[in-house]
């Protein structure tokens, strides 16, 4: 059966998951930006691979100077999306190469298309100054925004 798009056209993604390490950095901003942009037409969730710290104060506040608020996000790990509502995804985009093994697994058992875009993490800048991993942090969401938008737009 033909792709609905004709050929090398993708058909629409109608569900994402967002994986990362954590959960409190990249796949956050990923699934606030996803869900800014495209929460009416697309189901999106994140999720990391291991029990991580809460919502990154620095990534939350790169996402508030664009007007999208993740201040209450609670990370979460793929095995808990999994007993809250399991693991129907469309596509899977992982942002880690942990993730992206993670997310290979579960091609064993559930039929999903799964994506790597490697995503620098903006927390190896410990000794930074403020502004310099604030830059940083800006860098990882300007990217996201870019592949988001041009990834799941319909």
């Amino acid at each position: 059966m033909a792709d609905e798009g004709g050929p090398g056209k993708k058909k629409r993604v109608q569900s994402v998951l967002f994986m990362c390490n954590y959960n409190a950095v990249r796949s956050l901003a990923a699934e606030a930006i996803a869900r800014h942009y495209f929460g009416k037409s697309t189901y999106v969730q994140s999720a990391g691979v291991r029990t991580g710290e809460p919502a990154d104060p620095f990534m939350v506040a790169a996402l508030d100077e664009i007007g999208i608020d993740a201040s209450r996000h609670k990370p979460r790990t793929l095995e808990q999306l999994e007993e809250w509502e399991g693991l129907n995804f469309d596509l899977i985009i992982t942002l880690a190469p942990e993730a992206h093994h993670a997310a290979l697994e579960l091609t064993r058992t559930n039929a999903v298309e799964v994506e790597y875009w490697p995503t620098p993490d903006p927390t190896i800048l410990q000794e930074a100054s403020r502004d310099q991993r604030l830059d940083a942090y800006r860098d990882v969401r300007d990217g996201l925004i870019y592949r988001i938008k041009t990834r799941l737009k319909p």
